[in-house]
């Protein structure tokens, strides 16, 4: 798994990004340079994704193996806590993450003999969930699986980045630098054509999803978003069709840790690219008022 990193090496404060379903840890790079100078900022490529390696098995494309990649991530970076930023999948892999916390804590308190796993030793520090929810809103599922296995090949970059402004329209506004942005790390040129630079075969494990099987992951989501001790940021554009006004409002009342935050004129995700996005997540990671 590949990561991009700004800041120290040495700062033991440390706040992990992560993308969305079909991102990079690249989009992060203005974030990562405006908390450079207080955090070390870690962004990787999920597996599958930009320079990162794809699996074997397109049905591992899942949570918990992302959550066992991170996992493994963290022990790399010899830290016993992190922030936590999560766009999209990311904020779902950030709810794993909660998830499993609580199950070591669980062993630990039994006085289970067996050997604790890394993630018993773990905490969790302030968490920005980006427009996600432990409610998926089918409409928006919908919409992200027309185009996420799709075989894309654009003639020109300038095709690329027609076509990102199409089907990321939900970001938002954005200067014509900025959408030039959020290609470059997704799209590679191969073979005379502009080509996605992820694994098309994310897609599959999509096709398993029914409403019994979005049923029990989401009493799961819930169960580990209840769980988060630590203030909890929640980022919606205004115009979502993934995390909707209603459970972006239960999320409120089901963690008195949690906050919220809404961008007008945009939808599915805020790219944390425009400064007062950025102000926002960087004045709760400080604990500003």
């Amino acid at each position: 798994m590949a990561y991009w990193e700004w800041g120290e090496s040495s700062n033991p404060d440390i706040v992990v990004c992560v993308h969305g379903l079909t991102r990079t840890g690249r989009d992060f790079d203005a974030l990562g340079r405006s908390l450079a100078e207080r955090f070390r900022v870690i962004c990787p490529d999920i597996a599958g994704r930009g320079r990162s390696d794809w699996l074997t098995n397109p049905m591992a494309y899942t949570v918990p193996q992302y959550v066992s990649d991170i996992l493994t991530l963290i022990a790399r970076l010899d830290t016993s806590k992190v922030h936590w930023v999560g766009t999209s999948m990311g904020g779902l892999i950030g709810l794993g993450l909660a998830g499993a916390l609580v199950m070591a804590q669980e062993q630990q308190a039994a006085g289970n003999p067996q050997a604790l796993p890394p993630e018993a030793q773990i905490q969790l520090g302030r968490v920005v969930l980006n427009d996600i929810g432990p409610v998926l809103d089918m409409d928006g599922l919908s919409r992200i699986a027309t185009y996420v296995g799709e075989d894309v090949q654009c003639a020109t970059f300038k095709d690329a980045v027609h076509y990102v402004r199409t089907v990321s329209a939900g970001f938002g506004p954005h200067t014509d630098e900025q959408w030039q942005e959020l290609t470059r790390h997704v799209f590679v040129q191969r073979q005379g054509k502009w080509v996605r630079h992820y694994d098309k075969r994310i897609a599959e494990p999509m096709s398993l999803y029914s409403p019994a099987l979005l049923q029990a992951t989401e009493a799961m989501l819930w169960q580990a978003y209840e769980s988060i001790q630590s203030p909890v940021l929640v980022l919606r554009g205004q115009e979502s069709d993934l995390l909707s006004a209603q459970t972006a409002q239960e999320m409120l009342e089901r963690n008195t840790n949690a906050s919220l935050v809404e961008f007008e004129g945009v939808g599915h995700a805020p790219s944390i690219m425009a400064r007062d996005q950025i102000q926002a997540v960087q004045d709760f990671l400080s604990a500003r008022p």
